[in-house]
């Protein structure tokens, strides 16, 4: 896994119990997980899967933030 320069949106979610980490720039990428470490370390799979699937798809990807 890539070190991921998008920026990373994270919140608790008290109806879950659980951190929710998303990714702006990238429509319907998120992830979650019981401690702020394990919602970041999901996501940045996601962002991974996110970008693979993008490029085998054809589909333009975004800008890394700098």
């Amino acid at each position: 896994m890539t070190e991921s320069k998008y920026e990373i949106h994270l919140k608790w979610e008290e109806t879950d119990h659980v951190y929710v980490a998303t990714v702006p720039d990238l429509p319907g990428c998120m992830a979650h997980g019981e401690t702020r470490e394990a919602a970041l370390s999901s996501v940045k799979a996601a962002i991974d899967l996110w970008l693979r699937s993008a490029a085998e798809d054809g589909v333009a990807l975004p800008l890394k933030i700098k």
